[in-house]
């Protein structure tokens, strides 16, 4: 039961704040909504206000705006078609846009619940070489080998840079004292990294916690990159790939150690939505404002239907996909 309420947690907030982004954007542009949905299937609730329908679908797998001449031929002067290129382009890429930004609050509250890593010790590990050469909790680090350490992320990175076979200097504050202190880290199997033996203090901030959620979205956004770069070159293989019984499993194993995980997770799922949402392949958004930029250049648009073949495409293999994926996420975890 944890994991499927944490799994349809996880599924609706990235896609509300995914179709959000279209439609508020598409209402702020003056095009007509007629119909804002959440989930597909068979529908378990609607309300219509003004002239938009709002819908609650069964299955929290997905959702859609239907806007006036989004995907036919209208003479509306309202309808998506009639719009400015730049006006339509920002409706389709709103979505991964909100999805960005639904990322770094996420983020940025996991960082101000988990704390941000200080250069101060919380705690030294006995026998490690930081407690051996003298390093004590409540210590701390302003200096690694002439380099100021003004964040923990410095800190490990100094630390990371040493070798077994070489010492660091370390130069710490104690009761307001400059002590220094030489010693060798010793490589860590489990982190694949030198370590020196030493945990930070962390402290609650709203500003450093936005500035983590920031860092945070960005880190996940240069795995993407990395990932498509892998995926080009044939680096990855099927495990590396999960649809959603791969997320739902993941979501749930996250859940046992508590919302935070939980609230992990639906960032990084929302940064990889929003990345791969706007990639130029067919039924997507970015193939959406492919077209667009096409006919920016040609000056006018492109065959609505050959348009619309490609999309038709490209959704059929995206479902062929997801099928082969599924089932490969079963065999897999079950």
């Amino acid at each position: 039961m944890t994991t499927a309420l944490a799994a349809i947690f996880v599924f609706m907030i990235v896609i509300l704040f995914h179709e959000f982004g279209h439609f508020i954007t598409a209402k702020m542009v003056g095009i007509k909504v007629h119909e804002f949905s959440i989930g597909m299937g068979p529908r378990l609730f609607h309300r219509t206000k003004g002239e938009t329908e709002y819908s609650l679908r069964a299955l929290p797998i997905g959702g859609y705006v239907r806007m006036e001449g989004e995907d036919e031929s209208s003479n509306d002067p309202r309808s998506f078609n009639k719009k400015p290129i730049g006006s339509r382009i920002l409706v389709v890429a709103a979505g991964a846009i909100m999805n960005f930004i639904l990322a770094i609050i996420v983020f940025t509250i996991v960082s101000y619940g988990m704390g941000i890593p200080t250069t101060t010790i919380n705690r030294v590990i006995a026998d490690s070489p930081a407690y051996n050469v003298g390093l004590r909790t409540g210590d701390k680090i302003i200096n690694i080998n002439d380099t100021e350490t003004k964040s923990w992320k410095t800190v490990v990175e100094k630390i990371s840079e040493g070798k077994s076979t070489e010492d660091i200097k370390v130069i710490i504050l104690r009761d307001s004292a400059k002590k220094e202190f030489i010693l060798r880290p010793k490589f860590d199997k489990e982190t694949d990294r030198y370590v020196i033996g030493i945990e930070p203090q962390m402290k609650k901030s709203f500003v450093s916690s936005i500035k983590g959620g920031i860092e945070k979205t960005g880190m996940v956004l240069g795995l993407m990159f990395q990932f498509l770069k892998m995926l080009v070159t044939g680096q990855v293989k099927r495990g590396d790939v999960s649809g959603p019984v791969g997320v739902i499993y993941t979501v749930g194993e996250a859940a046992k150690y508590g919302f935070i995980n939980v609230l992990y997770i639906a960032g990084f799922i929302s940064v990889n939505l929003g990345f791969f949402n706007l990639l130029p392949i067919p039924a997507l958004d970015g193939s959406r404002i492919l077209f667009m930029l096409i006919e920016l250049f040609r000056g006018k648009p492109i065959n609505p239907e050959r348009e619309g073949f490609v999309h038709f495409i490209g959704f059929v293999l995206l479902i062929i996909l997801m099928v082969f994926v599924t089932y490969s996420d079963i065999v897999r975890f079950f």
